[in-house]
């Protein structure tokens, strides 16, 4: 008989490790997407269905067992509001104003897709169903409340470096340009310096295994990412900021 709490926590152990060995693989091998696509790895997607396609089953799979979870208290519905703002954005919003041309391959699409679903499904299962409720004084405390400004923070910093990229896009001559001002000061990636921000607050404002595994999983993603793009501005332009890290300001 299948035991959906033992799938579970399975799934949740097996994450954690596939956390860790997309890390190191990532370090090796940079995902090809945007300016890193190469071919090799399927056809061609462009950028702007592409994201639209991997980003938007983690917000239809988190509503789905929220709703089937049936909690309706102050605190899951706080919880599904935080992941609808951040998903909506970028499952809809961000995918339509990519201004790139530049295509993403097959095998990242389908990984990316599989992701969502996996990601929206642990998180959503484990605060809508498997957890014990969460009482509504939850909203006041401390783990929450500083949760929630660090996911404000990061979300914030995630949109002013899409909207500062967006606009460096339209106003400059060269396909790409050195991003200056800002954050951009500090590092080459603070949008993804942002997203791990924002998915460590998700991380503590829950209090959750779950929460804990997307935290890991997005530095793991994103930290091999940004030392890709440094490397590749370093390359690209001898006039590169010689003191800009790639997403830790002064250290990495």
């Amino acid at each position: 008989m299948f035991d959906e709490y033992e799938f579970y926590r399975g799934l949740l152990l097996a994450w954690f490790v596939l956390a860790a060995g997309a890390f190191f693989l990532l370090l090796v091998k940079t995902a090809p997407y945007g300016r890193f696509f190469r071919p090799g790895w399927g056809p061609g997607i462009g950028c702007r269905l592409g994201w639209m396609l991997i980003e938007s089953p983690a917000l239809f799979v988190f509503a789905m067992l929220f709703l089937l979870g049936g909690r309706f208290d102050p605190v899951s519905i706080a919880f599904c509001a935080l992941w609808s703002i951040h998903y909506g954005y970028r499952s809809f919003i961000y995918p339509a104003r990519i201004r790139s041309r530049k295509r993403m391959a097959l095998f990242v699409l389908l990984s990316g897709i599989a992701f969502s679903c996996t990601n929206g499904y642990l998180q959503a299962r484990y605060l809508f169903t498997i957890s014990m409720p969460y009482s509504a004084d939850w909203l006041t405390g401390p783990r929450f409340l500083i949760g929630l400004v660090l996911f404000a923070t990061g979300w914030a910093m995630n949109l002013w470096s899409d909207n500062a990229l967006r606009k460096l896009r339209a106003t400059d001559s060269r396909e790409y340009a050195i991003p200056r001002g800002g954050l951009f000061e500090w590092v080459s990636c603070p949008n993804y310096l942002g997203e791990i921000i924002e998915w460590t607050g998700w991380a503590l404002l829950t209090w959750s295994l779950p929460g804990l595994a997307f935290a890991f999983w997005t530095a793991a993603n994103l930290v091999p990412r940004a030392l890709a793009y440094h490397r590749w501005y370093r390359k690209h332009f001898t006039d590169y900021p010689k003191g800009r890290k790639a997403i830790i300001p002064g250290v990495l």
